[in-house]
């Protein structure tokens, strides 16, 4: 375990890094020294040019069963407004490349929200998600109402959001949600499977298609093409460009290497 963490463990699996959240205690609840140690190990695996992909996952029977309520519960509108706790989170949005989240047990509140920063969500059988602030006299404050509205339109967010009921991994599927569900045996073999899959790809490819696809969910679709556009163009600037059709035209696999 590296042991610049207290909160999180955190690995490198070949081109695999891997962020596991490790208060399995209390399921992994969320509080800000959790938050800055997760943003702190994803942004040095974005710097990092042997990782390709990043796992986000929690260890124990939970991913995270929310935030800390008792570091909350005694706060004031102009402490929290001082403290801007969370611009830790928005450096996720920042983050270039891509994050696949391996969900089981509970992912509520907080810990919902921090699923939702992923690019692609693998979940368990079992995994349950759910926004249950409303029953605490508050609400989502860390990208939930936005991203979940984002996900599956307004009518069905506000029902999820206005009730604080909990979602099942088959409903969250329906709702596209996350990607897949599967067997809570086999969550991190899966996920890893797909997350070796994806760190085959160009990195370049990866992260302009990321950031293409970011744009998508704001722009218009004029706006969104232009973006498009100029990504499409600048990867032929690359020698993986080069290098990928000229594996294609000569039948073999290419050799990607982010240049």
């Amino acid at each position: 375990m590296n042991n610049r963490y207290e909160l999180i463990e955190v690995s490198t699996q070949g081109s695999i890094g891997v962020v596991a959240l490790n208060r399995p205690k209390v399921l992994n609840a969320i509080n800000r020294p959790m938050v800055a140690e997760i943003v702190r190990a994803i942004e040095d695996f974005d710097r990092d040019d042997n990782v390709k992909v990043i796992v986000l996952s929690g260890n124990g029977r939970a991913f995270a069963a929310g935030a800390d309520i008792d570091e909350m519960s005694n706060a004031t509108a102009i402490e929290l407004e001082l403290l801007n706790q969370f611009t830790d989170w928005d450096r996720l949005a920042w983050v270039k490349k891509p994050i696949i989240g391996a969900v089981q047990g509970f992912a509520l509140g907080g810990g919902f929200e921090l699923a939702l920063c992923c690019d692609i969500l693998f979940a368990a059988h079992d995994a349950e998600f759910g926004f249950p602030e409303i029953s605490l006299g508050v609400m989502p404050g860390a990208g939930g109402t936005q991203r979940l509205t984002k996900l599956m339109g307004k009518s069905k967010a506000m029902e999820w959001l206005l009730t604080g009921e909990r979602m099942s991994a088959k409903e969250a599927l329906h709702y596209g949600v996350i990607n897949r569900v599967v067997s809570k045996e086999l969550l991190q073999e899966e996920t890893m499977k797909f997350a070796n899959k994806i760190a085959k790809q160009a990195p370049l490819s990866l992260r302009l298609i990321k950031e293409s696809v970011l744009k998508a969910v704001d722009y218009s679709i004029y706006e969104g093409m232009q973006y498009e556009r100029k990504n499409f163009y600048l990867l032929f600037a690359s020698k993986d460009q080069k290098e990928g059709m000229r594996a294609f035209q000569e039948k073999r696999k290419p050799n990607f290497e982010g240049e």
